[in-house]
């Protein structure tokens, strides 16, 4: 019997999700076990592969099938609506973007993304210049292709691609009610925290075992429910997570000089890899059963990393568990101390390693910066004086070099333009998530003292992971929290913890 439109849609789809998780693979090993020298065979070979991912999106045969199933929909069930919604939606973004722009960006990103890395090597932005011209150039052009095409502005047909069902004003509209309130928090709280720093973990020039540290990393993600059997956690010069949720390849910073950095790093992509392993399994190949986009993911990993590893309850269960793997004791070393590190507000230059408080400013002015960018107003040369101009305005510190500036960043040279906003929208989401499952559950505070993540974990995969892409980022906030999204819980909960809960 021949198979309906509907379910010759879903085998073409699974060819995709296999191309794709073959090139994110591809992207794990250039991390992290690549030779330097072989990026050009590496960047061919991504190319073809988002060529062909392409190819079968553009294909004259998917647009008739996906018609023939829209004009048929009505015998089937909801997840296959919204999975035929998805497989349109992404139809409707390749047919926009030629293929020989796919495989040129594809090719250029990869070239940059190195020449960023020898940029950074030889703190010189000149280094990166001409081959982050040749991106933005591109992704100017399929910027205009999709929105022509999408009946979108430029800047939002790239953001939804990162944050589906959010436009450039709702994020203007959230971040300017964040501002609003930041400057003042930030102030209040460098001010009531003090000018005496928490005492150092570590003595001057002193070292601790970086793997000692990666067992502590993978103690504390196996707790949290990460599968070492169908996945690996590895050292790279940038935390990722990339595979699929069969094969999960996550990558953290660690370094012996500090030593709660690559423990966090590996949270913040735990809370990545937790997104991916709670994906409904019965749609684990087609584009509904993928993530919501990064605005979720990265919710994701700040509810792990940092809302739930920077309170006082985790560090009642990290405490114990920095003494008996790392071998670490003293004053220093109390639950604290370490609260003290993890809560400290400083007016640093670092996004990676910005504190809650400060982190929605480096993203805000990356916001800026990338939409003048898009639209010429900045032009690539230009980059590095406006960054330290705004940085300057909006934090009070300048950067000494480009790698402390505009340097820090590997997603402009990858072509990922319309990511940062997901940054800032998707630490607002996780505070609102986490008022919502604070309500809910009772004790989440002994739970997490206890080691015991099962309860808060399976929350979010009622709540989200397990909803895929079934339902755009507005809506799923909305049936999650009970209310639409908003900057109200953010504030609530950064006054709490920074102003009244010394």
């Amino acid at each position: 019997m021949a198979l309906s439109p509907y379910h010759q849609l879903e085998e073409e789809f699974h060819r995709l999700h296999v191309f794709r998780g073959a090139a994110s693979l591809l992207r794990w090993d250039q991390a992290v076990m690549m030779p330097r020298g072989s990026i050009d065979v590496r960047g061919e070979q991504l190319a073809a592969l988002e060529t062909e991912c392409h190819a079968i999106l553009c294909a004259p045969k998917v647009s008739r099938l996906i018609e023939r199933a829209l004009a048929n929909s009505s015998g089937l069930e909801d997840w296959q609506l919204a999975n035929l919604k998805e497989m349109r939606r992404q139809r409707d973004h390749a047919i926009a973007t030629p293929a020989s722009l796919v495989a040129r960006l594809a090719q250029e990103s990869a070239v940059a993304e190195a020449a960023c890395i020898e940029a950074r090597r030889t703190q010189d932005f000149a280094v990166l210049r001409p081959h982050l011209e040749q991106v933005v150039g591109l992704v100017r052009d399929k910027a205009a292709l999709l929105g022509q095409h999408l009946g979108l502005a430029p800047y939002d047909a790239l953001l939804d691609e990162f944050s589906p069902g959010l436009t450039t004003g709702e994020i203007d509209a959230l971040f300017k009610a964040l501002g609003r309130r930041l400057p003042g928090l930030i102030r209040d709280a460098i001010e009531l925290q003090g000018a005496e720093p928490p005492l150092p973990l570590l003595p001057a020039g002193a070292r601790l075992s970086v793997s000692k540290q990666k067992t502590l990393a993978v103690e504390i993600m196996r707790a949290m429910g990460f599968s070492f059997e169908r996945g690996r956690l590895d050292a790279a010069d940038q935390p990722l997570t990339e595979g699929v949720p069969g094969d999960l390849r996550v990558t953290s910073r660690f370094d012996a000089l500090h030593p709660l950095r690559g423990l966090y790093d590996a949270l913040h992509e735990t809370g990545h890899a937790l997104y991916d392993l709670g994906l409904p399994k019965e749609w684990a190949t087609q584009p509904v059963g993928r993530n919501r986009g990064l605005v979720l993911e990265e919710s994701q990993s700040l509810l792990l990393s940092t809302l739930i590893g920077h309170s006082r309850p985790f560090v009642a269960y990290l405490q114990p568990l920095l003494e008996k793997v790392l071998g670490v004791s003293g004053p220093e070393w109390s639950a604290d101390n370490l609260y003290r590190h993890l809560t400290r507000v400083q007016r640093s230059l670092s996004r990676v390693d910005a504190d809650e408080l400060t982190r929605p400013v480096h993203i805000t002015l990356r916001f800026e910066l990338e939409k003048e960018l898009l639209t010429g107003a900045l032009k690539v040369a230009d980059l590095p004086e406006a960054w330290n101009a705004g940085i300057q305005a909006r934090l009070g510190v300048a950067p000494a070099n480009d790698v402390e500036g505009c340097l820090q960043d590997m997603h402009w040279p990858a072509g990922d333009f319309g990511f940062f906003p997901a940054y800032g929208v998707g630490a607002l989401i996780s505070m609102q998530l986490w008022e919502k499952l604070r309500t809910d559950r009772d004790d989440v505070d002994g739970e997490i003292a206890a080691g015991r993540f099962d309860g808060l974990v399976g929350w979010l995969r009622e709540n989200v992971h397990g909803l895929g892409a079934s339902l755009a980022v507005p809506e799923l906030i909305q049936q999650a929290t009970g209310k639409p999204l908003s900057a109200a819980p953010a504030l609530r909960y950064l006054d709490a913890k920074y102003l009244e809960q010394r």
